[in-house]
């Protein structure tokens, strides 16, 4: 509750670094989100984004490039893909798959819910979840809800309601939580201490902002700054024995030198010993298993107070 409250609900104080277990002494965990939404704005995905020539590029010479990096260093990563990009592209769904990464769900069309009619949202997750569980053969187990390129915040595409939402749908985790730099609980009934697992994830190392701002074609990339920004803090989880998520699109990540900046950071980073790899589900199914709500979740009153004047 406390100080993230209202934010991203969960404890107010995070996990200390000598309390952080990862599987057979592994130094810390590395997260990679590959965001398979080709959608523009918060509408979600349009006939325009399908037809737009990077994101065939994306699904062509950029996941080409995308897999046999990843084959290559052991990699397995999470898939943050649409339902409609599911149904539409399953044998691109399918070798995602035979190559041991998971598919996670990032809404029906890719949508901010926030756009929806009031009581639309659930219904959209409902049908996202099941062509998902369809194309895949399992339901996925987690839900990300990535900020688009139109976005004036870059805080995710989450309501109120999400999170309480994918816990009645059965996930185990939202790839995308702001509150801390290790998993969290993210609460949705304070009062009986009922919550979901939050992955971490900033912006700060998100291709989108730095390869697409504030519009593809303006001249403002910085792919530079973009390395800079996982290098420091991939060094900064390593010492501290904590958890580090990057979040690449092929259709961004996958061009030249772009790609190049990539593969020659998860190349150093995975030169590293003890760094454990590997997908969302696999990070939240050890998490819960080793640090579950029971006596992990601890609660306290919020220490915010609204008063006549506040804009709150």
């Amino acid at each position: 509750m406390p100080w993230k409250d209202n934010y991203t609900t969960s404890d107010e104080i995070g996990i200390r670094d000598g309390d952080v277990v990862w599987p057979q002494g592994q130094q810390m965990a590395l997260g990679l989100t590959v965001n398979l939404n080709p959608a523009g704005t918060a509408r979600g995905i349009t006939a325009k984004d399908l037809a737009y020539p990077t994101w065939h590029f994306g699904l062509n010479e950029g996941l080409d490039a995308f897999l046999g990096l990843f084959a290559e260093l052991g990699i397995r990563a999470t898939f943050a893909t649409p339902a409609l990009v599911a149904e539409a592209y399953p044998d691109v769904i399918a070798r995602i798959l035979d190559q041991g990464h998971e598919i996670a769900a990032q809404g029906l069309l890719g949508e901010d819910p926030a756009t929806l009619a009031p009581g639309q949202e659930a219904a959209h997750m409902e049908r996202a979840t099941e062509i998902l569980t369809r194309v895949t053969g399992t339901a996925p187990k987690g839900w990300f809800a990535l900020s688009h390129p139109d976005d004036r915040a870059a805080t995710g595409c989450a309501t109120d309601d999400t999170v309480a939402l994918m816990k009645a749908q059965g996930y185990a985790y939202i790839g995308n939580g702001l509150a801390d730099d290790a998993p969290y609980y993210w609460v949705t009934d304070a009062g009986k201490a009922e919550a979901l697992l939050a992955l971490p994830y900033y912006y700060h190392f998100d291709d989108t902002f730095f390869l697409m701002f504030p519009r593809e074609g303006t001249g403002l990339e910085r792919p530079a700054a973009l390395l800079r920004n996982w290098q420091a803090e991939f060094r900064a989880q390593y010492r501290r024995g904590r958890y580090f998520n990057l979040c690449v699109s092929p259709a961004r990540s996958g061009w030249g030198h772009r790609f190049e900046n990539l593969a020659s950071f998860l190349r150093d980073a995975l030169a590293h010993p003890g760094v454990w790899a590997v997908t969302g589900a696999e990070i939240a199914e050890h998490w819960e298993a080793h640090h579950p709500v029971a006596t992990h979740l601890r609660l306290a009153p919020s220490i915010w107070r609204d008063y006549a004047d506040s804009l709150s």
